[in-house]
């Protein structure tokens, strides 16, 4: 029988709980689902096991499953489950009953993030469990058949994971596992957590000295070194151009506001538990802001607003902050402060179609940019049944859904739809980005809001001299100068495009007597006029007494991606010679028409106008 790979995955994980369960009997087990390319499973153990027991788990999975034992499954009164539980010391499981009596399934599932942990079979007071060899487990499946069919499977890394994601209750190791149906796609998977590993911002980061993170200033705070801040202006300079031709204005708003303004945002009944703690001023409470939309609505209040004005959209790259457990932090992917490239538009509810696939078309154009092959949306929806966790207003939300629903589908872009992790306002879409070696990162979220119209009195006059209230389209395409930077270093294994490249060329020249040759055709490059550049042209000299060789392999690994060579034939011509990132060398060309090329593929932000010139062929 063929089986999904889901079910195959999911299978795999409960014979590795029970390959534990056999080496480690007292062992106490968390939640173990499938992910996109295996599982895992949290495990308390009587003692911290280490990477080396991985195979000695891995040899008791494979007899297990050259015994082909059956899956069965079988079901429970919560009452006898609970004793049976308690029987077996799996105080984890017991905590997961409880759950599952207080809230049910859909709240088991999101909390611990193991949609296969626990169900209420048929309504009735029972629960179901699956059992394999000597192991039983609560589980709502489904499993395949028999052990023989849980496919390839290799185990290949541990962490840490607090239970149900509370710092507060214990933290157990979690253990992952690819798996696969044959042994090529494991092979294929763990070549490229190879190359993941290779391409780990962390690591090129601190090697092309992009950022800091000091212990002194704060975890999760990172500091911007020179390098990394010429990228963020980039960044910043590209969304402020693409910005302005779709009529946005820009705006800067504080970095704390009076605790005032989030009670009226609903932030704080809804979202206290990712601020930080307030910081009292003239007996007032004040907050570092996690997001900036209640200072745009505050903005749009400034003065009346017509009809013949809206839709306006006002845009900032605006610091937050949010609290983050230290566990969670992950260099500049997951930080505790970071700036987001913003933007809130009002419009009027028959703009607000168009508008969101405006914002669409934006994405699609800076992923192009960027050689983004591969993206979707997530289209996030409320759970109308529980509705304690978001605003009480059903019909707007399904009228919010509707226009989203209908942008994305005119749009064309690929898109998939999940309840219950909409925002306590309104249904967000979540950009998911991929790199060229598949790694999948949520980079922005787009969000339609129909609350801040009622909280906040935002209106506009129409045309029969009455108030409407205003549809609000909250969006980030480049989500945060952090995260997308990090997404960046790793899509280009630290290669960046020239225009975005810290320093663009790096001239060596071969001996002393070359020095002065060599100034001045950086002083003439980085003075010449570039537009769509922060800083111009971005030159170093190499001016190190060291051998050529080992200058350029010093330039190679800073990923510089020209480098220009001036010696004694260079000199007397007046021209340079070249070694490209490609590995080309090109010898004596004219500096001239090579400025004018460069400075062609810094303007249009296109690598190809540099690598593709007439030059070089």
């Amino acid at each position: 029988m063929k089986y999904p790979i889901e079910t195959i995955r999911h299978s795999c994980a409960h014979v590795m709980a029970a390959a534990i369960r056999e080496l480690w009997p007292s062992a106490k087990f968390g939640v173990g689902p499938d992910i996109e390319t295996g599982f895992y499973y949290d495990v308390l153990f009587p003692e911290p096991i280490k990477i080396e027991d991985l195979s000695k788990i891995e040899s008791k999975m494979r007899k297990i499953r050259k015994k082909n034992k059956k899956f069965i499954k079988e079901y429970m009164s919560i009452d006898d489950a609970k004793k049976f539980m308690n029987e077996n010391n799996q105080d984890f499981k017991i905590d997961l009953l409880n759950l599952l009596s207080e809230k049910g399934t859909t709240t088991v599932a999101k909390e611990t993030g193991d949609q296969n942990s626990v169900d209420l079979s048929d309504g009735l007071e029972e629960v179901s469990f699956f059992k394999v060899e000597e192991f039983t487990d609560l589980c709502r499946g489904p499993h395949v058949g028999f052990t023989k069919e849980i496919g390839s499977f290799k185990l290949h890394k541990l962490a840490g994971a607090y239970w149900r994601g509370d710092e507060r209750k214990p933290q157990l190791q979690r253990i992952y596992g690819l798996c696969f149906e044959t042994e090529e796609e494991v092979k294929a998977e763990l070549e490229r957590l190879e190359q993941v590993k290779l391409r780990d911002h962390r690591k090129i980061g601190k090697e092309l000295g992009i950022y800091h993170v000091s212990e002194e200033v704060g975890t999760g705070l990172p500091l911007w070194l020179p390098n990394g801040t010429i990228v963020r202006e980039e960044l910043e300079l590209l969304a402020k151009e693409e910005e302005k031709k779709y009529g946005y204005q820009r705006v800067v708003t504080p970095h704390i506001t009076n605790e005032k303004l989030y009670y009226q945002s609903g932030h704080l009944p809804y979202y206290k538990d990712d601020m930080y703690p307030p910081i009292e001023i003239e007996k007032n409470n004040y907050y570092l802001r996690p997001m900036n939309c209640p200072h745009h609505h505050h903005i749009y209040l400034s003065r009346p607003r017509s009809y013949r004005e809206v839709p306006v959209r006002l845009a900032e790259y605006g610091q937050v902050y949010r609290y983050e457990d230290s566990g969670a932090l992950s260099g500049l992917m997951r930080t505790r402060g970071f700036c987001q490239n913003d933007a809130h538009i009002y419009c009027t509810y028959s703009q607000a179609k168009q508008e969101f696939i405006n914002v669409m078309d934006m994405h699609a154009r800076y992923y192009k940019m960027f050689d983004i092959q591969e993206f979707y949306m997530r289209f996030s929806l409320p759970d109308l049944e529980k509705l304690d966790k978001y605003v009480d207003e059903p019909k707007k939300w399904i009228d919010a859904s509707k226009i989203i629903r209908s942008a994305m589908d005119e749009s064309g872009y690929p898109y998939k739809e999940v309840e219950g992790e909409a925002a306590f306002y309104g249904p967000k879409v979540d950009f998911m980005i991929k790199s060229v070696i598949g790694t999948e990162q949520a980079i922005s979220t787009n969000q339609l809001d129909f609350l801040a119209s009622e909280r906040f009195s935002l209106h506009y006059t129409g045309e029969d001299g009455k108030d409407h209230p205003v549809y609000v389209i909250h969006r980030a395409p480049l989500g945060s100068h952090e995260r997308f930077i990090a997404f960046l270093i790793e899509h280009y294994n630290g290669k960046l495009p020239i225009w975005l490249s810290p320093v663009q060329a790096l001239i060596i020249p071969i001996s002393d007597r070359h020095i002065e040759y060599a100034n001045r055709i950086k002083d003439d490059f980085v003075s010449s006029k570039v537009a769509n550049a922060s800083l111009g042209l971005r030159m170093d000299i190499d001016s190190t007494n060291e051998r050529m060789q080992k200058k350029i392999r010093s330039a190679t690994l800073r990923r510089i991606p020209i480098i220009i060579i001036v010696g004694e034939n260079e000199m007397e011509s007046e021209t340079i010679s070249l070694r490209l990132r490609d590995g080309r060398n090109i010898n004596e060309i004219n500096k001239e028409e090579f400025k004018k090329d460069l400075i062609n593929s810094v303007e249009n932000r296109n690598d190809t106008l540099f690598y593709e010139s007439k030059l070089f062929v």
